[in-house]
């Protein structure tokens, strides 16, 4: 597995200066350059990899169940992301795990205009006739 999509989450929670995670998110771009960087020293977590825009602003972290892989890929080849798009719990991120430049995945013509986005099951879909 050379290059995989990665849930980027905690978008709601603070930075410790500049903008929200939430606004960041909405100010990048599919295709953007993401900064990854590991924070050994995080109480919480230290195999935690923390999430930056191309800004230099924290947009969140990786999902815990990828950071060993995303570590080892950065040991071993070095590990290149872009911004792909905003999610329900913050965004989603498409990486590289052998250096090389990452590119956004094709989306079926098929699913452009899926609504709601595959993943999202909150049950809400707008009503097909509006009374008048």
């Amino acid at each position: 597995m050379k290059h995989l999509s990665l849930a980027v989450v905690g978008a709601d929670h603070p930075n410790k200066s500049g903008p929200t995670r939430r606004f960041e998110i909405a100010m990048c771009q599919p295709g953007e350059a993401i900064d990854l960087r590991p924070e050994p020293k995080n109480p919480a977590d230290p195999q935690a990899i923390a999430v930056y825009s191309a800004r230099g602003i924290q947009i969140g972290y990786l999902r815990a169940e990828r950071s060993q892989l995303i570590h080892t890929a950065m040991r071993r080849a070095g590990v290149s992301a872009i911004f792909q798009h905003v999610d329900r719990w913050g965004c989603t991120i498409r990486a590289h795990l052998d250096g090389t430049v990452p590119v956004l995945p094709q989306v079926h013509a098929s699913r452009a205009d899926d609504w709601p986005p595959p993943g999202s099951e909150d049950g809400w879909w707008p009503d097909e006739d509006w009374p008048e």
